[in-house]
């Protein structure tokens, strides 16, 4: 694979209403640190790439949905969905992401075709299958890379959401615009 991700067609980029991320291997490397308060409560750290997350700030700017659906519980999770105060945050043990999808979007009016998906293995086939534009992080497995429209160069974690904003913002002709808005608030300050 080139060391350049691909570009996402211009029509198919404009079509998008909602991006949908999964967590694990996607906004994080995979890797959870499990540990202990020294009461005992359990406790669970995950690293998320600060790059991602402005490039998810730049897809909302633009008036684009931003979405977790995710097969892990997590407080880690639901403070990033927070902090980048992203639409919805959906978390389930079960992994029913098909099921939360479809709700998901029939409750937002939007159709699947308007969707983006950015996943990385075997529990995101099913929404992989149905978007409109199926995306995967570089290091994503071989079965989730035979569903994908987009491939980030990106591994998962290591700023392949932003490299999929910027394809996605940049095919659809705002990522210069969006940039330039977000340069002039730090310059005055916002």
């Amino acid at each position: 694979m080139s060391d350049a991700p691909q570009p996402i067609p211009a029509e198919l980029a404009r079509r998008i209403r909602i991006v949908i991320l999964d967590v694990d291997g996607v906004l994080t490397d995979g890797g959870v640190y499990l540990g202990a308060t020294e009461s005992g409560e359990p406790m669970e750290l995950k690293r998320f790439d600060i790059q991602d997350g402005l490039g998810i700030r730049l897809l909302k700017e633009a008036g684009i949905t931003v979405a977790i659906v995710t097969g892990r519980e997590s407080h880690a999770v639901r403070l990033r969905g927070e902090e980048l105060q992203l639409d919805e945050v959906h978390q389930d043990r079960k992994a029913a992401k098909l099921r939360i999808v479809t709700e998901m979007l029939e409750r937002n009016g939007m159709d699947w075709s308007e969707a983006a998906f950015v996943g990385d293995d075997l529990p995101d086939l099913p929404i992989l299958r149905r978007v409109g534009l199926p995306a995967v992080v570089g290091n994503a497995t071989a079965d989730a890379r035979a569903c994908a429209a987009w491939r980030a160069v990106r591994e998962g974690g290591r700023g392949a959401v932003r490299e999929f904003a910027e394809a996605l913002l940049t095919a659809r002709g705002e990522w210069a615009e969006r940039v330039e808005a977000y340069v002039a608030d730090r310059e005055a300050g916002v």
